[in-house]
């Protein structure tokens, strides 16, 4: 099984930039650009929470597993 990260997929829907988002959410833009390139082990529960929050989705909308 495989984690698939799907933010492109969102952050494109709502006609937001990765820069942007990371703007509003307190982290730097490399470290958003490797969480949507899941170039990362792990994710803080803030992190996605604050993502969530943003793109006014739920976890499962930009994780997935195949």
């Amino acid at each position: 099984m495989t984690i698939i990260v799907r933010l492109d997929v969102m952050l494109a829907q709502r006609k937001m930039t990765s820069k942007a988002l990371a703007a509003r959410i307190g982290i730097a833009e490399q470290n958003l650009s490797n969480l949507r390139q899941g170039k990362v082990k792990g994710v803080r529960f803030s992190t996605l929470d604050a993502i969530c929050e943003v793109l006014d989705c739920h976890p499962g909308d930009i994780i997935d597993r195949e």
